[in-house]
């Protein structure tokens, strides 16, 4: 029987955004092997039903499962709201989501308590931050706004383009006004969007991504379980490559020349799996 701590880490999202995670997992574990699924076939996840977002989790999950990952990770924050705990009823390996590590994140920076939150229309509408948050600081106060042509835009590669900038300053608006002094991105794409997030809300805010705790949580949940692996094979001839198997379920090659900019890392090929 092969060791389990030698298995990969599963790690899906609606598209690219999820891919900041996997980035993060693996600079914080080097020696662990990621699974990554982009299910670019139905992104946006944000807009739909929550019955249809567990569903695309569910199957995601099993394949995942099926594949002999030892680890989930709901690297989209509209998947971890709406079909976290389903999921992890129904997955035989642990399963960790991206909002609880977010929320975490936003409670330890924040000074005054006043924490915007902006996501997709299904996490927003969920309420999943405002709840965990207050877990944790039942006096903070939660102000979501959603976003939803941010994704669209990252996934159309627009993340400079004048229009994200005005769309970018509508958003942002409310809470400006408001006068948070901490914001989550509660979403895995918007931290390819940091910089004119950062422009929109000053220097006094925070902005908080939840790619670097949630990678910290996954170390100790695998620790946990003992699950942490040890080692790497060595690479083929010697060439240095991050870790990865990436997957889409549409336009892989679209998806490969988008994934090697949110990497940071050169992609030989992305496979091609459609979920039904």
């Amino acid at each position: 029987m092969s060791d389990p701590r030698s298995a990969p880490i599963g790690v899906f999202d609606s598209g690219l955004g999820g891919l900041t995670v996997a980035r993060a997992i693996h600079a914080r574990l080097p020696h662990e092997r990621l699974l990554y699924v982009g299910d670019t076939a139905r992104v946006p996840y944000g807009p739909k039903s929550p019955e249809t977002v567990r569903r695309y989790a569910l199957q995601i999950g099993s394949w995942l499962v099926e594949q002999g990952v030892k680890a989930i990770v709901v690297a989209c924050n509209t998947a971890t709201a709406h079909a976290l705990d389903v999921l992890s009823d129904a997955m035989p390996v642990p399963v960790l989501g991206v909002v609880s590590p977010g929320a975490t994140a936003a409670v330890r920076v924040t000074r005054t308590g006043s924490i915007g939150v902006i996501g997709t229309s299904g996490t927003i509408a969920s309420g999943a931050y405002a709840r965990a948050i207050m877990a944790l600081a039942p006096t903070a106060v939660v102000h979501g706004v959603a976003c939803p042509l941010f994704v669209p835009l990252i996934e159309e590669g627009m993340i400079t383009h004048a229009a994200t900038q005005l769309i970018a300053s509508d958003y942002l608006r409310p809470l400006q006004s408001i006068g948070v002094d901490t914001v989550v991105l509660g979403c895995t794409h918007y931290p390819l969007l940091r910089q004119v997030i950062a422009a929109e809300m000053g220097p006094q805010v925070t902005l908080i991504d939840s790619a670097a705790e949630t990678a910290r949580v996954l170390a100790e949940l695998l620790e946990r379980f003992n699950l942490l692996a040890t080692s790497l094979p060595e690479p083929a001839a010697g060439v240095q490559a991050m870790p990865i198997r990436v997957v889409a379920s549409d336009a892989p090659e679209h998806f490969r020349r988008m994934a090697e900019s949110f990497l940071d890392w050169p992609l030989d090929h992305v496979e091609h799996h459609v979920f039904t």
